[in-house]
């Protein structure tokens, strides 16, 4: 599986990656929404994980052109964010992402939801 994860956040990107790419995930990683978009129409992935609000335009401008083009729309897309605004999910479910979660998020959270998003086995996780 390949993820295109973006976030400005680099801890979190590093945190992230480094988690994913222990169970064997293949992890472009980039940090504004201008890389990432580049980054997908480049070398498309399995799966985008897009922050909301980083440099370079929105998460949710990324996810708009993502999907416009016919290169990137066949790509499920989950949508990051710190926000608890209902009205956020709405609209990037609305756009076209597959899935909306709330950080913080861990490494093997979000590999939980990836297996999910690809109908891929399910790993178990251990209660915290």
């Amino acid at each position: 599986m390949k993820v295109l994860l973006a976030d400005d956040d680099k801890v979190l990107t590093h945190l992230l990656s480094s988690g994913l790419r222990a169970k064997g995930v293949e992890t472009v990683v980039t940090h504004d929404a201008m890389q990432a978009l580049m980054s997908a129409l480049r070398s498309p992935p399995d799966v985008i994980v897009l922050d909301v609000q980083m440099p370079g335009g929105t998460g949710i401008e990324a996810l708009k052109k993502l999907k416009q083009s016919a290169r990137t729309s066949h790509i499920p897309v989950i949508v990051l964010s710190g926000s608890v605004a209902p009205a956020t999910s709405e609209v990037v479910k609305a756009l076209g992402a597959i899935e909306f979660l709330l950080k913080p998020i861990g490494p093997d959270t979000l590999y939980a939801v990836l297996c999910t998003v690809l109908k891929l086995p399910t790993p178990l996780i251990a209660p915290v």
